[in-house]
């Protein structure tokens, strides 16, 4: 009798632990399964495999995805007579183009080895609108004059600061990279602030930035290229970095020289307002101001129509830095009919190979093609 009981208690038990379960196909489901490395080192079949990894990897699976959406509806416009390639676009096919692709960072990453993954996207017209933090500005003209250095997270303020050397996380920037930047940039200011008085230029954060990566001339700035290729770069909080202390010592020197931040919001709203029914596609690396920025903007046309964050950032304190997408749709600031992703990991990490697998990827097979 006892052991009667005990087989009903193991069936029931069996029944509540080993409910039935639905049917799941490779149809409507992705079978997980990892990259097979007996294939070889192939870095388009790692990418690739990603979607179906699991986790984070997937995340980055989906984001890869949603981001060649956006180039592919970027370039679906027939291109131009004169067969040019990615890299030589005029600006009326840049016009036309069926996505505008804005992308977000904040200083740090411009700090890391980020900035020359984003200077490959600004060096061949990649992206349409750029927004950055302070430290994204001044970080790309400061490595222009001299390097940042690898460190460590665990090394010592107090022993640091006795040496006159600044920790970025684990890199190091002496204080004598920041004389340098003001060393060439006050001589700007002042012909800034004369160029306003003769020639009533009005001044905004984007036309400052801008006639900086002309002044810096030097091709491993994202700056540089984005003066060039005529890719507006915003910052609303210019003076929240060492620009902000350079400013500041200038207008102590020689006061007068006004930045109009009200013009700048003018023109980034525009960025997204005046596009007719084209596209919109954003990405954005880390959070703050250009997270913000970026996704308000878009809240003006009703929302981005492509959305990819990169991030740490947790949303358990109501901060918009680790909001998730869905949040932005309850704002008006992605539609609601988009497929946005949220990849929670180091933009260190995560943005080269998202890069890889989505505008390098599609850069090379231009190139490889114009070459054939």
């Amino acid at each position: 009798m006892a052991g009667n009981a005990d087989r009903d208690s193991l069936d029931a038990v069996r029944a509540v632990v080993l409910k039935p379960s639905e049917t799941l196909d490779e149809q409507h489901f992705v079978k997980i399964n990892g990259y097979d490395f007996n294939r070889g080192l192939d870095l388009t079949g790692l990418l690739d495999s990603m979607a179906s990894t699991g986790f984070q990897a997937s995340n980055l699976g989906d984001a890869i995805s949603v981001v060649n959406q956006m180039l592919d509806w970027r370039l679906s416009h027939e291109k131009p007579a004169d067969d040019s390639d990615s890299s030589e676009l005029d600006p009326a096919y840049r016009e036309s183009v069926k996505c505008k692709i804005f992308l977000g960072f904040t200083s740090n990453l411009v700090s890391s080895g980020i900035r020359d993954v984003i200077r490959f996207l600004t060096q061949h017209k990649m992206v349409d609108v750029i927004v950055t933090t302070a430290g994204g500005i001044e970080e790309d003209l400061i490595k222009c004059l001299a390097p940042t250095f690898r460190g460590d997270f665990s090394l010592p303020g107090a022993q640091l600061r006795s040496k006159g050397l600044n920790r970025i996380g684990n890199l190091l920037v002496p204080n004598d990279n920041y004389c340098k930047f003001e060393n060439w940039i006050m001589p700007l200011l002042d012909c800034m602030l004369m160029e306003q008085s003769d020639q009533n230029i009005v001044w905004m954060p984007s036309k400052v930035i801008a006639r900086l990566g002309k002044e810096i001339n030097d091709e491993t700035s994202y700056l540089y290229w984005a003066y060039k290729n005529g890719i507006p770069v915003y910052c609303p909080g210019l003076t929240d970095g060492s620009l902000g202390d350079m400013l500041y010592c200038h207008s102590v020197r020689n006061p007068g020289l006004i930045i109009d931040i009200v013009q700048d919001i003018r023109a980034m709203n525009g960025e997204a307002v005046h596009i007719g029914q084209r596209k919109t596609g954003v990405i954005i690396l880390g959070g703050g101001l250009p997270k913000h920025h970026i996704c308000n903007a878009n809240m003006m046309r009703n929302g981005a129509d492509y959305a990819v964050y990169i991030n740490t950032a947790q949303e358990f304190d109501g901060s918009d830095s680790g909001a998730q997408p869905d949040e932005a749709v309850s704002w008006g600031k992605i539609k609601g009919s988009a497929r946005p992703v949220k990849v929670h990991c180091d933009a260190t990490i995560a943005f080269p190979l998202l890069v890889a697998a989505t505008f390098a990827r599609k850069f090379h097979e231009v190139q490889t093609k114009s070459i054939s």
